[in-house]
């Protein structure tokens, strides 16, 4: 977040930008999201987007972790969690990300996690034009590197909320 703003107006941007996520939840548009937590600590934020996620089975993912979190893992976690609840809990086709040209720890993430490259975009980062690294990874690909240790619980009680057809889901 800290590449967009500066100062206290960064914080109040983000929170109302979370607050009006959480309240706009509907079959054509839910964004959830999730905090990472270690021994009572908040380091970071993993959040899963799904557009018309009845027509299409496609979600995309959005994170953020702490400076001091970065470089041990966590990043590769937090994406795979998430990535098992999209595919095994929600039956996604496919899953999404995007990550600054120059995120390389980002980039490395959806890369490790078995993303494959799908072309280039253009975003605004304060106030400057840059480019996005776009990445895309469809369940086969998924399965392929699926992991075993994941456990979902309850996911059948949400379903409906997202307009998601529990007989679709997985």
């Amino acid at each position: 977040m800290s590449l967009y703003m500066d100062g206290h107006e960064r914080e109040w941007a983000w929170l109302r930008g979370i607050w009006s996520g959480r309240g706009h939840v509907n079959a054509s548009f839910w964004r959830l999201y999730f905090v990472v937590v270690i021994d009572g600590e908040p380091l970071g934020m993993q959040d899963l987007i799904g557009t018309n996620f009845a027509a299409f089975g496609t979600v995309s993912t959005f994170s953020w972790l702490s400076p001091e979190a970065r470089g041990g893992g966590l990043g590769k976690e937090m994406r795979q969690a998430v990535l098992h609840l999209a595919f095994d809990g929600f039956g996604a086709r496919e899953a999404n990300s995007e990550a600054f040209i120059d995120n390389h720890a980002s980039n490395r993430v959806s890369e490790a996690v078995g993303y494959v490259p799908n072309g280039i975009t253009w975003a605004t980062r304060r106030g400057e034009s840059a480019q996005l690294s776009r990445w895309r990874l469809t369940r086969e690909q998924w399965i392929k590197q699926r992991r075993d240790d994941i456990e979902l619980v309850g996911i059948g009680d949400c379903l409906p909320v997202l307009g998601i057809d529990p007989s679709s889901a997985s």
